[in-house]
Formats: C-alpha cells, structure tokens, sequence
C-alpha cells in the first residue's frame, strides 16, 4: 500500500451524518468495535438533569438517565467532560462522554467540539448525538473544533512525517440531516490542518523550492491552475524585494501562483487575490535574530501556508468567485550575498525601497507580490496574510489578529467572518500620521519607520504604497499564528489561524 502524505492529506476521521440514533447504534452492535467506540452527548446550563440531548442518548442505549445523570453530576461547563463507564457486553459502546455547552452559545459549542477531538484520539468509532441540541452555526463550531482538536503535528522519523497520535477513525454525528453542512465543516478545518502541518515541517526539507513543490501537487488535487516563477524569472520580471531577500540563502525565492476558477465564471466575475508570506526560516539575514527569537521561525511562512489550503479548498466549498492565491516563498539567510541596512531595492513595478532592518524582511517579499497583483491580475479584492510583526503580538496577544484595510466594509466583512468561526480580529487604524516616517532620502520609500512606535501600523503603511487604489485588507498574524500549547482547537506549533476566516468570507461573497 502505497505511503499517504499526511502534509498534503492531514489525518481527519471519516466524517458522516446519521439521522437516528437508534440506527447509529444498531450499526455499532452490528459489527464495530465496542471497546473503541465512545457515544457523545451535551449537558446545557439550565439543569442537566433535565437536558432533553442526554437523556435521549442514555435512552437510547437502555440506561436509566435519571440514576446515571444523579451519579455523576456532569458538569455544565463549556468544555467540561464526564465520562460513564458502561458495563462490558451490556451495550453498543462502553463509554458515554457527556460535554457541557454552558449557555449554548457558539464559543461553548466550540469548546465543547474541541474537548471531544481531543478526548477521542485513536478511538475506531464516535458516535455525535449532539445535533439535536446545536442548530446551525453551533453544529458548524462544534464540528470544526472537533476536527482541529484531534489533530497533533506529525513526527519527523526515518520515514518522513508520521502521525503519532491518530484521530477517531470514523465520526457519525445524529439526529441531523445536514450532511452538506457537516462535510463543509470538516473541509474549512482539514484546510487548516493543511496550513498546519506545511508551517510544522522542518526547514531543513522546507525552503522555497520544497514549498513550490508541494503547491504544485495540491494545485493538482485540487483542481487549480499554477504556475511557478524561479530564481531567474523573477530577476529577469523585475521582483527584486524576494531576489534580495533571497540573496543570501543557498536556496533561491520562488514566487507560486494558484489559480481557482468556479463554473461558469466570465471576465465579470469578481476576483480575490490572496498574498501569503512564505519565508521558510528567518534568521533576521544580517541583524541576526537572539537565539530565543530564532526557534519557531520554521512557521515564519504560514501565511503563505494558509493562501494555499484557502486556494486549495475552494473548489470542495463551491466558492463562487475567482480566487487567486500568490506566495512569496524565501530564505531569509546570511552570507556575504545578504542584503544589507541601506541597500536600495528596486521591487516589482519598479519602486524604490530603502532598506533598514534585514529583520524586516516580511513586507519586502510581501510588497512584490502585492505590486504584481495589482499591476497584473486586477483583483477586485486584494488581501495579505502574514506572520509580519513583533508589535502586532504585543498589542494584542495570541488569540486576536490586527486587521487594517482601505475599506470599512472590507474590513468588517472580514471581521463578521472571523466572529463566525472564533478567529478574531480586530480593527486596526492605516493611521497617515505616521507615513512620513517612511520617507526616504534615497528611495521613494523606506520600509520600516524607526523609533516612532506603531510598529504594525508602519508596516501596514509600507504596504499599502504597493497596492494602488485596491480594496485591499492586511491580516497580520505574528501573535496569532503559533501557539505555545495543545489546548482549545490548537495543537503546540502553528495554528493556521485565519484558513477557516477566510473561508467563510469567500463562500459569503457570491
């Protein structure tokens, strides 16, 4: 049997909708694995006694609720598990995970989602009868969370990445019949756990090249057009911010464009280009990073990790718009070619840049191809997505992302869409107080401001100067896009916060 990529193919459980419960249950006895099979129900705020979603379950197996609830005492908690042990051979599962939803709100359906993924890795069967109690949106949170909870990032063996830690093999959720709603669900989270596990592989195997690669091949399962721009076209094109950037890595930048194209789609059509930044280890080039700052810069590329999962994603979603995904992919080393402070770079289109801090070299490559979006492709809606700033993360911390853009309404689209799936953003001004902090005595622009503060609002600026009169909206992911440890929907590592947010976006735009 052949190897299956788990980069490309992160493992997920076989996901499918079940209306009864009873039938759920009959299938179960008639074959599957009791030992290994878990049957979920929620516990709500107001009794859990009287909780019609657990009751209906425990029934259902020929348990006396009434005696089983008392016993226990489950927590109503959002995220609070209780587990009931069932006598051997006496049922169709041997344990009944009961998870409290709180107010029912979607965050503590998310929470409840996440604690079951977590709790039900390597588990053969679980049995969801949670339909009954969440409408919607909340079976929609419940689902993506359970989904990205089960997941842990691979190991680097002899073999290549290896899941350690498998998620339940088959999950059937009860008492709905919105199977297309649950499989959508299932597809903006094995995005994110696509942007995930591309960000968590070593960049010893991952620089620019190696992520070209793995573009093409998942532009090939996804139905999408590609095409990929080595070191020597993009000197010969004009992108000089990725060739400096570049300069000094023994593997040279490449820049990837995907292409999705929806059925039926004419010159009218409305296009969204995504630009991820896709730096495949950043040690600063000649301002060398501190040592502490150094670890974790292998996901210093998951923005560009995320525009192609949402690129890659779109046509299972049906999105009915075009949507172009570019990704500025380089090594940000140091030799005697390094880019240097003071250098004046010449990027696509033909802008001048003074450089100030090698450190900074996010916005450089970002700033091509945001120059070649709008010069080339004439998006109609032009957004980035990057690991970009240190200052983003002091401001605002790990679980909220700045959001800046040139349009209110781009803007709180955006927002709407991350308060959908709890990836939150939050506005941030394009303040031209500080623009003048970017004029340059030798370039037409210099690309950081020191000294005057406002570290992600400057660099915000700075790429604006390369957007023209785009709508045109920049997530800034520093804080956002790792997490120190496995817990909620997030597992140690790179998160690929912002997959499912846009998503959500594109899918609501037709």
């Amino acid at each position: 049997m052949p190897r299956v990529d788990v980069l490309r193919h992160p493992a997920t459980s076989s996901w499918s909708v079940l209306p009864d419960l009873g039938a759920a249950l009959a299938a179960t006895s008639g074959g599957s694995d009791p030992e290994g099979t878990a049957l979920v129900a929620v516990v709500g705020a107001d009794d859990a006694l009287s909780d019609t979603g657990a009751r209906t379950a425990l029934a259902a197996l020929g348990v006396t609720a009434d005696d089983v609830l008392a016993t226990f005492e489950p927590s109503t908690s959002a995220g609070a598990l209780t587990t009931i042990p069932l006598a051997p051979g006496a049922h169709a599962v041997r344990r009944v995970l009961l998870v409290g939803v709180d107010d029912g709100s979607d965050a503590a359906w998310r929470s409840a989602g996440a604690a079951i993924g977590r709790a039900t890795r390597g588990r053969s069967r679980v049995l969801h009868a949670v339909a009954g109690d969440a409408g919607g949106q909340a079976l929609v949170a419940y689902v993506e969370a359970a989904v990205l909870a089960s997941w842990s990032s691979p190991r680097w063996t002899r073999k290549g990445p290896t899941v350690v830690t498998h998620p339940a093999s088959e999950a059937v959720v009860t008492g709905t019949e919105e199977a297309a709603t649950v499989a959508a669900a299932v597809a903006r989270a094995r995005a994110q756990l696509l942007a995930r596990g591309l960000s968590m592989t070593p960049s010893n195997t991952k620089n620019p090249a190696w992520l070209a690669r793995q573009a093409r091949a998942v532009a090939k399962q996804s139905h999408l057009d590609v095409r990929v721009w080595d070191e020597r076209q993009l000197a010969r094109e004009g992108f000089g911010g990725l060739i400096a950037v570049g300069s000094g890595s023994a593997t040279p930048p490449r820049l990837v464009q995907l292409d999705h194209v929806p059925d039926g789609a004419t010159a009218a059509t409305p296009r969204v280009v995504l630009v991820g930044k896709g730096i495949t280890f950043d040690t600063g080039g000649l301002q060398v990073k501190p040592v502490d700052g150094m670890v974790g810069m292998k996901t210093d590329m998951s923005g560009a990790a995320i525009v192609l999962a949402v690129v890659a994603a779109c046509h299972e979603l049906g999105v009915a718009v075009r949507v172009t995904g570019l990704l500025a992919l380089a090594e940000n080393a140091v030799d005697g070619a390094s880019y240097r402070p003071g250098d004046v770079v010449t990027q696509y289109g033909g802008r001048t840049v003074e450089i100030g801090n090698t450190d900074a070299e996010g916005r450089i490559v970002l700033a091509d191809a945001l120059a070649y979006a709008d010069a080339a492709l004439d998006p109609t809606v032009l957004v980035d997505v990057a690991t970009l700033t240190g200052a983003a993360r002091i401001a605002l911390g790990r679980t909220i992302a700045p959001v800046f853009a040139t349009d209110a309404a781009l803007g709180a689209a955006l927002e709407a869409a991350g308060a959908t799936t709890g990836e939150t953003l939050w506005p941030m001004p394009l303040a031209q107080t500080y623009r003048r902090a970017l004029d340059s005595d030798v370039a037409d622009v210099a690309h950081i401001a020191p000294g005057v503060g406002g570290g992600a609002v400057t660099a915000a600026l700075f790429l604006r100067e390369f957007v023209g009169d785009r709508l045109w909206a920049h997530l800034d992911i520093a804080g956002t896009g790792r997490s120190d440890v496995d817990a909620g929907t997030s597992a140690k590592g790179a998160t690929g916060f912002g997959t499912r947010l846009l998503l959500r976006w594109l899918e609501e735009m037709a």
